[in-house]
């Protein structure tokens, strides 16, 4: 048995969780998380109580205390939430007895693991992770798992952080069947993670261009008025479905949809969005050397969309190619089960 531990900030943890998981063999693993009741189809998981602080506009796993020791990001006194999910996280280790823990991400659930003598693997993420909090966590890990290709990874990383790190591009949750194409289609994605789109500006760019059609997905404030070819379809479960059916793909630089840009292979205009550590940031710039995302460190003006569109298509696919492997998600399962078998002790020990 292996938990994988599921931040709740956005909902790319939880694909990529769900895509290791339904490549290994039924049984292997339980996602850990707060809100992944229902959300989880046949893989088992664990629902834990919320950590965040009470009428918290936004979350960015940090609080505000002077006090709080340099190992750990986020650890606010006298909250029930967290007291009650590290109950409930180390019961579950004492009952189940997990032969590992996949920690996507949290410094303070790693460190809970290993107190409670379980091994961890640690998901590192885009952008320049070189603090107190993220170091320890590194070298208290067996390995580090990255999400994405080694030419995406952050140019300052330390080498002995990437020593000890399995890159594994393709952990999307696309499966092999691919929806039909939709010609001249340019989608928008908003993830859960963000801000919402602007209503405004969308219905402007679809003015700009109307020999597309423009579909919305994630939250957006409401325009005055939309035009035909703008449709705003709100939050929808099949993400990658629509990534995969439309020319061309506008959104930030979140993993989710990255890897599902990548796997796909659709012409891409990013949008990075500040993250802590430089996540997205770092990301768009990595991907805009390689040639393979148009990067814009804003919201571009009505008029410019045509020339825009127009480069997006022309960057060659084989800029994304290269950096997907349509068995990541297999391989991520194999490489965390053969890590959890390492050091188990035998039946006679």
């Amino acid at each position: 048995m292996i938990g994988y531990y599921v931040h709740h900030h956005g909902d790319g943890h939880r694909q990529r969780a769900l895509a290791i998981a339904r490549a290994a063999p039924p049984g292997t693993f339980t996602l850990i998380g707060t809100g992944l009741d229902g959300r989880t189809g046949d893989v088992a998981c664990l629902d834990l109580p919320d950590d965040r602080l009470p009428g918290a506009a936004s979350f960015d796993a940090r609080d505000e205390a002077g006090d709080r020791p340099d190992a750990l990001h986020y650890a606010p006194c006298h909250h029930d939430g967290v007291r009650r999910r590290v109950s409930q996280l180390t019961d579950w280790i004492a009952q189940i007895r997990p032969s590992l823990m996949v920690i996507d991400v949290s410094v303070e659930i790693a460190m809970l693991a290993r107190l409670a003598a379980t091994p961890t693997v640690y998901v590192r993420l885009g952008g320049l992770r070189d603090d107190a909090a993220h170091r320890d966590a590194f070298r208290g890990a067996k390995a580090l798992l990255a999400p994405f290709h080694r030419d995406i990874d952050d140019l300052e990383t330390d080498e002995w952080v990437r020593a000890r790190t399995r890159f594994c591009p393709g952990l999307a949750t696309a499966g092999p069947d691919r929806p039909e194409r939709r010609p001249d289609t340019v989608l928008v994605v908003n993830g859960l993670g963000g801000a919402r789109g602007n209503g405004q500006d969308l219905a402007a760019a679809a003015r700009a261009t109307p020999a597309l059609n423009w579909r919305v997905i994630g939250p957006v404030s409401p325009p005055a008025s939309i035009p035909g070819n703008l449709a705003l379809l709100g939050w929808v479960e099949n993400a990658e479905a629509e990534i995969a059916a439309a020319s061309l793909v506008v959104g930030a630089a979140g993993d989710g949809v990255v890897n599902t840009v990548i796997a796909t292979q659709r012409p891409f205009i990013c949008l990075p969005q500040p993250r802590p550590f430089g996540e997205q940031t770092s990301k768009a710039r990595q991907l805009a050397a390689l040639e393979a995302a148009i990067v814009l460190d804003h919201w571009p003006d009505a008029a410019d969309w045509p020339d825009l569109i127009a480069a997006a298509q022309a960057l060659k696919s084989s800029a994304l190619l290269r950096l997907h492997n349509p068995e990541g998600a297999r391989q991520a399962a194999e490489f965390l089960i053969a890590t959890a078998q390492e050091g188990m002790p035998r039946a006679s020990d």
